[in-house]
């Protein structure tokens, strides 16, 4: 049985070598730095490894330290001890080592690593335990800890302890074998609790034995620290003379790790990792000056996505082994920055600020030691690089000061033309070059080398970007300023039209315009997408089926071709790679190539063609290798299932509720449901990783993907909610989808409790209700009663004044009768004593016409005595006071209220105020008074004076309303 699954595990591992991209010799893979700044612990880095989840964890200086590809975290061991071994179980439990102490860290109920001792189990007789414990293996149920003293075989809650005559170096697994160092006497193998020695194990010498490796042919590849690597087959252990062995002798093998099943990585203590492949060659050297953040490597660990992890003296590095980009940096600032690169006739040429530098390129297959390129600078290149171009077997090199033809490590000069930005074959015999002044042709001589043949006349604009179209027109793309569309006369000598376009013609500016040819048609980039010239409206469109395939790479700034119908598009610093070869489709892919983006230099990207699948990229301080095939093979990996890592209660200030989401059925109380719930992916390659989530119970779908690690859940009602969450990279690689199941718990008024208690109240306040009700009731009748009462005496008092008024009615009718039977006497009083004066007045007039019998007029004596008579008829008072007596009767004290307010008022003058009051004629008035009617006017006037009436208030009008 175990023959059969060790053979099933030799095929599988087969499998995976044979589809995982080889290492490559040139450059190094991608390195990423985890300073200690970056994951506040510790600097070293003793130990590695990771869980059934996938997260890493570290033995570091400061305790155990633990990464989910976002959120790093450090839990102290016991009196801050230094973790100097680490090992997953991967059924959640993690075992750590240090000094005297030895354990396991296992996630509590609130998702937080506890730490468990196991020290206590030690038999008390190898107690105490004061050495550092420097290696632990997990195997079949039981747990192997080593210190240089003892091993420690923790099984079924027990240890055993092992012993052995001389100190232990290190223990190392191999397969379901281990093997150890006794200081001084060789290696053993531990079997069956036993340890039994390795005959031959001492020519290998006193160095210390630091990696033992599984090879094919159950072989075991053994590295010392300063004599070198040795070979064990079973039977006798022989040294293996390789290109390493001088390397790993200087530079001290520290620890050694397989890789992609075919390759083995060592690190040293001063010059950082080598890698090896089966058969002793060198094919990888990464130290500090390649990328490593220190050259003292204390620990190694491959995962299962072939990343190499390097726990160093300070810090921790992750290397993609099998990366389809390896780089190459000037860490010196030797060469400056890179504009251009290319390589030909087995050099490797870089155009830079400072000139044009040259290495030599190593072969693929070579089998020499892996070397550092050596660049050095060509003679009289010095000055601003823009180009190399490969033309007919030539490699041309567009300079600041002109045009060279490079031969090896030499250059000569073609023109002295400055700044040949682009060149461009014409046709079979022909270039042509856009420089700083104009259009620049060029034509082979007999030697088959190309020579200046002239500057085009009649256009001299800065030429960034050169396209020749269908028509034979050129199309010049200014430095800065617009597009030109140039056509030549016949001999290519003048410019027989220049047409100079802009956003008048449209585009969508006269700035950053640029042109270039796409699968044999001509477009021109700009910050609003793609546009395509039509020749019958000499306008500019934008290239709508274009611009929607790119999506965001529709804003490129250059396109560069790659192969066939492939074609690299640069969106201001951002690559993405497209594949034309499908009619009406196209496939993008930006996603492999996030680590290129901002290092490539703006606006002037390059990228060039090694062969069908390797591209030469030049970034700021120096290039990148491509392997294509490569980098489609990366898209078939496998996602984990996202991690949720973290639930905050974010209501007044953040506080943990879980720190891990392994768990489920979490309970959230209600006064903290604004919650944030933290994911991650444990996958840690350089890849753009995005995130959906879906949480059921609160969201109606799921949310658009976003590169956003947390999101915050507020004013949550009571209930089950499950959260979903899921990653992709790549743009199609999704992973399976993660579910965290919480409740947020009811309110305190909600609790069981509270119901019980408000049960309690509704039946209390039903009988207070009940209570209150027939309380209310008695007092609404005695209400109801009181009202009555009140409103029979308002009844019976309303009636009494309908009563009293209806008296005073009559009574107010009775005086009124009277009033105007009083008023009727005093008009008759009037009338008569009117009617007697005029008759006294017609007597008087008539006596002057008395005779006596003897027919003479009557003496005047007799006639005095009558009229005497007469004029105290007519002047009697009694008639007077009569007529103010009943005047005042009918008109309320008339005369009191006259007198008072106007005292000197005559008694004529009142006499007058009462018949005007009366509204008596002239005629009338002048009868009552004995006067004339001038006499009258002449009072009404006197009156007016006396009662200093306005002269437009009439006196009768006042009078009447005195």
């Amino acid at each position: 049985m175990r023959k059969a699954l060790l053979f099933f595990a030799f095929l599988f591992l087969n499998l995976v070598s044979a589809n995982a991209a080889d290492i490559k010799s040139i450059g190094v893979p991608y390195v990423q730095n985890y300073t200690k700044a970056l994951y506040q612990s510790g600097n070293q880095n003793w130990s590695i490894t990771r869980d059934e989840h996938g997260i890493m964890y570290f033995g570091n200086s400061e305790g155990l330290l633990t990464f989910d590809g976002k959120y790093w975290q450090s839990y102290p061991m016991p009196n801050g001890l230094i973790v100097r071994s680490v090992a997953a179980d991967g059924k959640g439990k993690v075992y750590a080592g240090g000094f005297g102490e030895f354990g396991y860290w296992e996630t509590n109920k609130n998702g937080s690593l506890k730490y468990h001792s196991l020290i206590q189990l030690v038999p008390k007789k190898y107690q105490p335990v004061n050495e550092e414990v420097w290696k632990i293996y997990i195997d079949n149920g039981q747990v192997i800890f080593q210190s240089f003293g003892s091993i420690y075989i923790y099984r079924q809650g027990k240890i055993n302890v092992i012993k052995g005559a001389n100190p232990f170096l290190f223990l190392y697994k191999t397969g379901s074998r281990y093997f150890v160092e006794e200081v001084n006497k060789g290696l053993f193998e531990l079997k069956n609790n036993q340890l039994n020695y390795i005959e031959g194990s001492d020519k290998m010498g006193n160095s210390g034995v630091l990696s033992i490796l599984s090879l094919p042919g159950n072989k075991f590849l053994i590295g010392t620290a300063r004599n070198g690597l040795f070979i064990y087959d079973g039977r006798q252990i022989n040294e293996w003379r390789n290109q390493a062995n001088d390397f790993l002798k200087t530079y001290q093998l520290n620890n050694g790790v397989l890789l992609l099943g075919k390759y083995i990585a060592y690190g040293t203590i001063l010059n950082g990792i080598i890698i090896i492949d089966t058969a002793g060659n060198v094919v990888q050297h990464i130290n500090k000056s390649s990328g490593l953040q220190n050259n003292t490597v204390l620990s190694l660990f491959i995962d299962n996505e072939h990343n190499l992890w390097t726990g160093l003296d300070n810090g921790i590095d992750r290397i993609e082994v099998n990366s389809p980009l390896y780089f190459y940096f000037d860490k010196s600032g030797r060469f400056g920055t890179v504009y251009s690169s290319i390589i030909f006739n087995n050099k490797i040429y870089l155009g830079t600020n400072q000139g044009l530098f040259y290495s030599d390129w190593i072969e693929s297959g070579n089998k020499r030691l892996f070397q550092s390129f050596d660049f050095q600078l060509i003679p009289g290149s010095q000055g601003q690089v823009w180009e190399l171009a490969l033309q007919d077997g030539k490699l041309l090199c567009g300079h600041n000061t002109g045009t060279f033809q490079v031969n090896g490590n030499t250059i000569s000069r073609i023109t002295g033309i400055s700044g040949g930005w682009t060149i461009k074959k014409l046709n079979t015999n022909q270039l042509i070059q856009g420089t700083y002044t104009g259009l620049v042709f060029y034509k082979k001589d007999n030697a088959g080398n190309w020579a200046f043949d002239h500057k085009l006349e009649g256009f001299g604009e800065p030429s960034r970007y050169v396209e020749q179209d269908n028509k034979g027109q050129i199309w010049v793309s200014h430095a800065y300023k617009g597009i030109y569309r140039v056509t030549l006369t016949n001999d290519l000598k003048k410019a027989a039209s220049v047409k100079y376009y802009d956003k008048r013609s449209g585009l969508p500016g006269s700035y950053n315009i640029n042109v270039f040819n796409l699968d044999n048609r001509i477009v021109f980039s700009s910050d609003s997408g793609f546009y395509v010239y039509d020749d019958i409206s000499d306008r500019f469109s934008k290239y709508q089926q274009l611009n929607k395939m790119l999506g965001t790479f529709s804003s490129s700034n250059k396109i560069i071709p790659a192969l066939g119908k492939k074609y690299w598009f640069i969106n201001h610093g951002r690559v993405a790679l497209a594949d034309l070869s499908t009619p009406g489709k196209m496939s993008i892919d930006s996603n492999r190539f996030n680590i290129l983006d901002g290092r490539m230099v703006k606006d002037y990207e390059n990228i060039s063609r090694i062969n069908s699948s390797i591209y030469l990229i030049s970034v700021d301080d120096g290039f990148v290798i491509l392997n294509d095939e490569d980098a489609l093979q990366q898209t078939r990996t496998k996602l984990p299932m996202v991690l949720v890592r973290r639930i905050e209660n974010i209501t007044d200030r953040v506080t943990p509720i879980v720190n891990h989401g392994d768990q489920n059925d979490i309970e959230v109380p209600y006064t903290q449901n604004n919650i944030r719930i933290s994911y991650s992916l444990p996958f840690y390659r350089q890849e753009k990783i995005k995130f959906q989530y879906y949480l059921e119970g609160y969201s109606k779908q799921w949310s658009d993907w976003s590169t956003q690690t947390q999101k915050e859940f507020t004013n949550l009602n009571q209930g089950t909610y499950n959260f979903k969450v899921r990653a992709k990279i790549n743009e199609e690689n999704v992973s399976p989808v993660t579910t965290l199941k919480f409740t947020i718990l009811a309110p305190w008024y909600a609790g069981k409790i509270a119901v019980f208690c408000y049960l309690l109240l509704i039946i209390l306040a039903y009988f207070l209700a009940t209570k209150y009700y027939r309380l209310k009731l008695k007092r609404h009748q005695h209400h109801i009663h009181e009202k009555l009462q009140k409103e029979k005496e308002e009844f019976l008092k309303q009636e009494a004044i309908v009563n009293e008024q209806q008296i005073v009615k009559i009574k107010n009718e009775q005086l009124q009768a009277d009033l105007a039977s009083k008023s009727r006497e005093l008009a008759n009083s009037a009338m008569n004593i009117v009617y007697k004066n005029e008759l006294l007045q017609k007597i008087s007039e008539e006596m002057t016409h008395l005779k006596d019998s003897t027919g003479k007029q009557l003496a005047d004596e007799q006639l005095r005595r009558i009229q005497k008579v007469i004029d105290e008829g007519m002047n009697d008072e009694r008639d007077w006071n009569i007529f103010e007596s009943s005047f005042n009767e009918a008109h309320e004290n008339f005369f009191k209220k006259l007198k008072s307010g106007h005292p000197d008022l005559v008694p004529n003058d009142l006499k007058l105020c009462a018949y005007l009051r009366m509204n008596m004629s002239s005629k009338e008035m002048a009868s009552l008074l004995n006067i004339s009617l001038r006499g009258v006017e002449i009072r009404r006037y006197r009156l007016r004076k006396k009662l200093n009436l306005e002269h437009d208030k009439n006196l009768v009008e006042f009078l009447i309303e005195l």
